[in-house]
């Protein structure tokens, strides 16, 4: 098999070596599965029902999602795939798991080469050029990249071999001219195979009333098994139109080359001159990179059929393993109707990303359930906004409030984020390192996350937690402020050894008794910790017993986001909040971690913060004219002040 002029035949994305591990996955590495993992339940296109799921390896899952055709820019429908197949890798990270990854790469097919022939391009740079505006889409807006991102054009000889192997099976057929010789085009043969239909539950020439909501409305809107003609949101490939096939429901393996196919998109094999099939490629790669572990195959819903239907066949009818698991995120919609750039109301990444901070992008494209339909809208994107202002206010008084008053065990109390407070070397720990927030295991989080999660990824529920445990921040921050901060009066070594003691106790009283609610073990440590310190005031046990349950909310709020993609003090998030990164504070708690954006911010809070200090000495000598006029000063410079019970606090607008 050759091709004269193969310009990248390369196995993976070159943003992916073959060794590489996330940072997720390196950081959740070596950990044990928790508990919540064996009651993880996931819904199966292929049964239609909820199940219990079990790795085919102890502690492994291996995935593989049908990832873009590079013809041209990513819209919303693409990304809101990726973004639900994110969450959902996240998630068995957190359950501790290892996960192996692959999402693919269509860089050969026919549109790609007639909008290239179109536009005067090497149909191979276009492919490039698109697939690159795909991984930027993917990294502004948060998404781990893959365990390895394979290209169609680098696994010919793959899907070379499997073809062979479905037609020494006696379920595919080369087509052939009058003299016998191949023409380069290769159908599977559907008549040969039982199984065919079995994934969407339409067996041939049937109806089976077995369907879900969201198949239903898949097959009223797409191709079924009997319906031969085009589909506007999936057209068929045009090989499928070729008279030569034995039946109308045969679809091509291998095609042959058309007169305008460029050299370098043409390659010699036994069946003749051609090019992979549309369906064949997922199949070769998903045997190569997860043979023996093929857990979880992801896709659009719309790929339900023909491409994956197709997918399962050839893979079983070639004697190989296919996916146990089957899973279709639902369509992007505006108005009821599927968002597709064929149909002309796709919305491009960069035109939404223009006028809107990409973590609010990414909260609107995964804040319901993958199988629900997501409707694309002015008040879905304000939704996000709003979620956005009550997540990020709750971290940053949550970070000022733990850290007002305190002086740390080694005097670091203006220490980078990232470093200070991540161990047990303060009473209120400061803002949670992301060390701390990826290490903490699901079996850590609150319960009804957790059981929301484990819900076939219910992230309606999952956000209702959220935001649970941030009203409960928000009463700790208000019983902290009560208390008047009676430990900034005691010498920071002492705090420090007696949060230690502390927490110990609630570490004991978790292990001893792992069933017992966070709730009942916090009340339970505290009344332990103050019957054997009588002589603390109640007020300095209140306060510190406070300072460590809010450290604690806050770290599992952190860790639920992140879980969802959505910690605003990681990657990418952090890098400004003109990206939709996090904002600043005049504590100096939040920001970036050592790089140039965080240095500009401990600039600008040094500025901003001496102007709070006088005009907090203003109010103090009830000067309210000159408050106010500081106040609106800063306003005038697009910055907004928010007073709370523990001192300004300060964001860009």
């Amino acid at each position: 098999m050759e091709n004269a002029e193969k310009p990248q035949n390369f196995n993976t994305s070159s943003s992916v070596a073959a060794s590489q591990t996330t940072q997720g996955e390196a950081e959740r590495a070596g950990g044990q599965l928790a508990d919540a993992a064996s009651r993880l339940c996931i819904y199966n296109t292929a049964t239609h029902s909820v199940a219990p799921f079990e790795p085919i390896k102890p502690g492994q899952v291996g995935i593989y999602v049908c990832g873009a055709t590079v013809q041209s820019s990513p819209h919303i429908g693409h990304i809101r795939a990726a973004v639900a197949f994110d969450i959902v890798r996240r998630w068995f990270e957190r359950l501790g798991y290892k996960v192996t990854f692959i999402r693919n790469v269509t860089d050969i097919d026919d549109k790609i080469l007639d909008k290239a022939t179109a536009a005067g391009q090497q149909w191979w740079a276009r492919a490039y050029h698109y697939e690159r505006e795909f991984a930027k889409a993917y990294d502004t807006l948060g998404v781990e990249a893959p365990t390895y991102e394979p290209r169609a054009t680098g696994h010919i000889d793959e899907m070379v071999e499997l073809i062979g192997r479905i037609i020494d099976n006696g379920h595919a057929y080369v087509i052939r001219d009058e003299k016998g010789n191949p023409t380069g085009n290769v159908f599977f043969d559907v008549a040969s195979w039982p199984h065919y239909g079995e994934l969407t539950h339409q067996k041939q020439s049937t109806t089976d009333a077995a369907s879900d909501a969201a198949s239903q409305i898949t097959d009223r809107m797409g191709p079924s098994v009997d319906a031969t003609g085009d589909d506007k949101y999936n057209p068929v490939d045009p090989a499928d139109y070729d008279p030569a096939k034995h039946d109308p429901r045969d679809f091509a393996l291998w095609k042959a080359s058309k007169p305008s196919d460029p050299a370098t998109a043409r390659w010699q094999t036994p069946y003749g001159t051609g090019r992979p099939g549309w369906h064949i490629e997922c199949s070769a790669m998903s045997h190569r990179y997860l043979d023996g572990m093929f857990d979880i195959h992801g896709g659009g819903l719309d790929l339900r059929f023909p491409h994956h239907e197709n997918e399962m066949a050839q893979t079983r009818a070639a004697g190989y393993q296919s996916a146990r698991v089957w899973m279709h995120s639902a369509w992007v919609t505006a108005k009821g109707e599927k968002m597709s750039k064929s149909l002309g109301n796709g919305l491009s990444v960069p035109s939404v990303l223009a006028h809107n901070p990409a973590w609010v992008v990414r909260y609107a494209l995964g804040a319901v359930q993958y199988r629900s339909m997501l409707e694309w809208s002015d008040q879905s994107l304000a939704e996000a906004r709003a979620a956005y202002e009550r997540i990020t206010g709750f971290i940053e008084r949550a970070g000022e409030t733990l850290n007002a008053g305190m002086n740390t065990a080694d005097g670091a109390n203006t220490a980078a984020p990232e470093t200070k407070g991540s161990g047990r070397n303060s009473a209120s720990g400061g803002q949670p390192s992301r060390s701390e927030v990826t290490s903490l295991s699901a079996d850590q989080l609150p319960g009804d996350f957790v059981a929301a999660m484990n819900d076939d990824f219910n992230i309606s529920g999952a956000i209702a937690a959220i935001f649970t445990s941030i009203r409960h921040g928000n009463s700790m921050i208000q019983a902290i402020a009560q208390h008047q901060s009676p430990i900034a009066q005691v010498d920071p070594a002492a705090v420090a050894a007696l949060a230690n003691e502390f927490r110990s106790t609630i570490e004991t009283i978790a292990e001893r008794y792992p069933d017992l609610s966070q709730d009942i073990i916090w009340a339970d440590a505290k009344a332990r910790f103050a019957l054997k310190h009588t002589d603390l005031p109640s007020s300095f046990v209140d306060d510190l017993g406070s300072r460590l349950e809010l450290r604690r909310v806050l770290l599992t709020v952190r860790a639920m986001l992140d879980t969802l993609g959505l910690d605003p003090l990681a990657e990418p998030w952090v890098a400004g909040a003109g990206d939709g990164g996090f904002s600043g504070s005049t504590t100096g708690s939040v920001g970036g971690s050592g790089s140039n954006a965080a240095s500009e911010h401990e600039l600008l809070d040094t500025i901003i913060r001496h102007q709070l200090n006088a005009r907090e000495a203003a109010r103090k000598a009830r000067n309210f004219e000159v408050a106010d006029k500081i106040r609106d000063s800063l306003a005038n410079m697009g910055v907004e002040i928010t007073d709370t019970p523990t001192g300004a606090t300060w964001k860009l607008r």
